[in-house]
């Protein structure tokens, strides 16, 4: 079997002082890589066959950090799987897109979840599938540095609220498992400790990533 493991970037000064990222390419701060290295070494519990990750800065660096202590080669730089879009709400603090954008509003540019999905999950079964080719026998591992708007889109539309619940965060450096099964994801487990007895990557929670990824925003 081919196995997905899905890593929140670490953190930013963005993250930090709660501004919607998206698109906009803010890099790691010296916690977040931090964060991405404490991944790694987690990872590095078991043995993989590639990285991948978003091009964006905080999520090519993570996964450069975590390579580098899978001993593995940089990591293949994959677009699909980039942060959602949020348009006009990029560089905002949630009570300032409250302001600009009160419930209902419409924001400029924003990139809806179906489009998110659309381009991620092709792209996330296309990574599985041939990670699972290297050697003919369909079975691999391989890592995804990605966002957490990407990894709440996918857990969510794969389990549903019986694993996502309302306010569950998606820490920066928090790791998801998943399983290419009859192709498609299976979710194995979120916030994955890689062991059942290990301790659990990274340090940080927020109750959402931004305003704009609570249910009631889309």
């Amino acid at each position: 079997m081919t196995l997905l493991y899905l890593v929140r970037h670490g953190e930013t000064d963005w993250n930090r002082a709660r501004r919607i990222q998206g698109a906009t390419d803010i890099p790691l701060n010296d916690l977040g890589r931090a964060q991405a290295a404490e991944a790694g070494d987690l990872l590095a519990r078991r043995s993989f066959d590639r990285v991948v990750a978003s091009p964006l800065s905080r999520a090519a660096e993570t996964g450069s950090i975590i390579a580098a202590r899978l001993g593995l080669p940089a990591p293949e730089l994959v677009p699909a799987v980039a942060e959602r879009r949020y348009g006009d709400a990029e560089g905002l603090t949630g009570s300032e897109v409250e302001r600009r954008f009160p419930a209902g509003t419409p924001v400029p540019g924003r990139e809806g979840r179906r489009e998110l999905l659309a381009r991620v999950l092709p792209a996330l079964v296309e990574i599985a599938r041939s990670t699972g080719d290297v050697d003919g026998g369909g079975a691999g591992r391989v890592v995804v540095a990605t966002h957490g708007a990407v990894i709440r889109a996918v857990v969510t539309h794969i389990a549903g609220d019986d694993v996502l619940h309302l306010g569950t965060p998606i820490r920066n450096g928090s790791i998801h498992s998943f399983e290419l099964l009859d192709g498609a994801l299976v979710l194995r487990e979120f916030d994955d400790p890689i062991e059942v007895e290990s301790e659990r990557a990274g340090t940080f929670a927020f109750d959402w990533q931004n305003a704009l990824e609570r249910p009631a925003a889309d």
